[in-house]
């Protein structure tokens, strides 16, 4: 049996009903272009004490993030699913990451809408990750002005790292991906709407945007 998936109200892909089933649960995801990514307006989020917290503590473990990313490549834009090779969004990309590592979640989120962040003006994406992850901070870079900090915090990633994005100067971070490298270069993993999971160069856009740093 399968299920449809509207994305964007114009293209409906068919997935299985359990691959379906899978993509609606666990810790929601976030993503879309200009309104890249996105967690959900939340209420409190129910907490799996068991979950580990990731740390990089090696280059073998940066390895495994990477590959495990890289193996996402190709999937489908889906709003709030995580599916690898059927659908996911940028946070469901993470999640899937986290999932082939630890395997359970560390936590189930509610449903979240493509527009949350605009609409709540929160770092609902950032403080969900400061729970779970090892932030880089802002001190830790040496940054002393947004500009700088920027700077400081692309000049700290390594691979294996997440980064989250703010797509608007006033705006919270809505996007985020991990962190890789190809050919000596920093390079980006992430899904956007209406396009694939893809690695792409860490370009100057993606610098400009950079707001937060975790590592994975």
């Amino acid at each position: 049996m399968e299920t449809e998936i509207s994305r964007g109200g114009t293209e409906t892909r068919r997935i299985p009903a359990a691959a379906s089933r899978t993509m609606k649960g666990n810790l929601g995801a976030l993503c879309a272009p200009e309104h890249i990514c996105e967690p959900a307006p939340i209420p409190v989020a129910k907490r799996h004490s068991a979950s580990p917290r990731l740390r990089v503590t090696s280059s073998a473990t940066a390895e495994r993030i990477v590959a495990a990313a890289r193996s996402w490549i190709g999937t489908p834009y889906v709003h709030q699913a995580s599916v690898k090779g059927a659908g996911c969004d940028c946070l469901g990309l993470l999640r899937g990451v986290w999932r082939e590592l630890h395997g359970e979640e560390p936590e189930d989120a509610p449903n979240y809408s493509p527009d949350w962040a605009e609409a709540t003006g929160k770092e609902t994406l950032y403080m969900a990750f400061k729970r779970h992850l090892a932030e880089i901070s802002p001190c830790e870079a040496g940054g002393v002005s947004p500009q700088a900090t920027r700077g400081a915090l692309f000049k700290c990633l390594q691979p294996g790292d997440i980064a989250l994005f703010r797509m608007t100067p006033r705006g919270p971070a809505k996007h985020c991906g991990i962190v890789a490298e190809k050919d000596g270069a920093l390079t980006l993993i992430h899904a956007r709407q209406n396009k694939r999971v893809s690695e792409e160069v860490f370009s100057p856009m993606w610098r400009s945007k950079l707001a937060y740093a975790f590592h994975l």
